[in-house]
């Protein structure tokens, strides 16, 4: 269908490379494009619906949205209140999509939505739809704390009619495909934040080698270059368990405690490097004029997009079987 017909390990590749762009939002975007919004249609679609957005998404003539978060769901994906009702060979899609990057400017959307009232689990399905259809209102461009080269849109739909032949696989399991597809996210969500960190970091030591503070450079105080030695550290230990896991995928494991671990590292490590490399900054760090102060506000996103801190953990109790059972 156009692609290259490599192994996930490349996707991480070249997510890692993508760090090199100076602003998160454009990888998060290519991101959205290739490891979020087709996984499911790959692995699931119909040979028609590969033709039909696939093939233009690969190519690049079309953007891709996930539709997946609500106002009132966002890790909790369980909880997602979207219909769409099945009448005669039509889904009538209502409901509404929060937070949906690239939202204002996608060709099509790979939409979750409940398509029964059955159990959470097993009644929900994925869904090609194309964003130009009527009902489809896209509310605004949500304006954020950071990211704000990449678009977030709020999306509402009132009867919007899509082909059933646009469903993605079979009825009813979307939430096992979406769940399929959230440890690719997450391990796409790690590298891409990597080459960033290292790039702050080594800002930092050029900055505050520079930099002149009672007669020294800030570099030479030992606080300052122990504690950038021990972020690098920490950086390169995120990069082994990142690769592991992948290594561990690209073989058919079951990654989703290692992908869980991972991401939950990452988004409190994005954290820690740019807060510890902002204050070595001094006041120029609190400024818009470097680059540090953008990848403080860009990579706070980590720790909440694509699955919080607090589900991560979750997830990695479940795996260790440390919780009570129900």
């Amino acid at each position: 269908y156009g692609g290259m017909g490599l192994d996930f390990s490349y996707n991480i590749a070249v997510a890692e490379e993508l760090g090199n762009i100076c602003c998160a939002g454009i990888p998060m975007a290519i991101g959205v494009q290739t490891g979020m919004a087709t996984p499911a249609l790959t692995r699931f679609g119909s040979h028609e619906l590969k033709q039909q957005f696939l093939v233009p998404t690969i190519a690049g003539d079309f953007v891709a949205c996930l539709g997946v978060s609500e106002a009132g769901a966002g890790s909790d994906v369980a909880n997602i209140k979207t219909t769409a009702v099945r009448k005669g060979d039509e889904y009538v899609i209502n409901g509404g999509k929060m937070w949906i990057t690239s939202g204002s400017q996608a060709d099509w959307m790979c939409l979750l939505a409940n398509t029964s009232e059955g159990p959470a689990h097993q009644n929900k399905s994925l869904i090609c739809l194309p964003m130009n259809l009527p009902g489809i209102h896209v509310a605004k461009k949500i304006d954020k704390l950071g990211m704000r080269s990449s678009d977030t849109a709020q999306i509402f739909f009132e009867d919007v009619r899509v082909p059933c032949k646009n469903l993605i696989g079979e009825e009813g399991k979307g939430f096992t495909y979406q769940m399929l597809q959230f440890q690719e996210e997450r391990l796409l969500g790690v590298a891409l934040a990597l080459t960033p960190l290292e790039t702050v970091i080594q800002e930092t030591i050029d900055y505050t080698r520079q930099r002149k503070v009672f007669g020294q450079p800030v570099l030479h105080n030992q606080t300052v270059h122990f504690r950038l030695a021990e972020l690098a550290t920490e950086v390169e230990l995120l990069r082994s368990l990142l690769h592991r896991a992948v290594a561990l995928y690209v073989e058919g494991n079951d990654v989703t405690k290692f992908a869980s671990m991972a991401k939950l590292k990452a988004g409190r490590l994005t954290r820690e490097v740019t807060d510890s490399c902002l204050q070595f900054w001094g006041g120029m760090g609190f400024t818009s004029e470097v680059l540090v102060s953008r990848f403080y506000r860009d990579l706070r996103l980590v720790s909440i997009g694509g699955g919080t801190d607090e589900t991560m953990l979750s997830i990695i109790c479940k795996y260790m079987e440390i919780l009570p059972r129900k």
